[in-house]
């Protein structure tokens, strides 16, 4: 196997309102819609394809009417945005307009570094004010 820092990543998410989800990645975070289907039978799954143009990772959410697969976040399942600045109260308002609930991390590392905030689906993402460099 040969990992190299072009191997693409998904990490796929169920989620239960998509729209919802949309509204806090998209319209709050600011990732683009990279692809979107919309299930036209009951068997199929609708999914939304987010990310950022030219990267390779994206965040995919799923959801099926009739195959109900619930989230099932813990306090320590993350998604770290590097931002290498400390988050703007606006910033913050505007993310919370849009779905997103601000919450304690579980680990008190991330408090000090940055902002915890919960998606409509539950899972965490940190705004983190330090820089990752490679």
């Amino acid at each position: 196997m040969n990992l190299d820092g072009q191997t693409r990543i998904r990490l796929a998410r169920p989620s239960l309102d998509l729209a919802a989800a949309e509204r806090f990645y998209v319209d709050g975070l600011g990732l683009s819609v990279l692809h979107r289907h919309d299930a036209e039978m009951g068997d199929e799954f609708s999914l939304l394809m987010l990310g950022l143009p030219g990267v390779a990772w994206h965040l995919e959410l799923t959801h099926s009417a009739s195959h109900s697969v619930q989230p099932a976040p813990t306090a320590d399942d993350l998604l770290v945005l590097y931002l290498g600045q400390p988050v703007a109260v606006d910033t913050l308002a505007h993310l919370q307009a849009c779905g997103g609930v601000r919450v304690p991390a579980l680990n008190p590392y991330w408090d000090e570094w940055g902002v915890t905030l919960r998606d409509p689906d539950g899972y965490r993402s940190v705004l983190c004010q330090r820089e990752w460099t490679a």
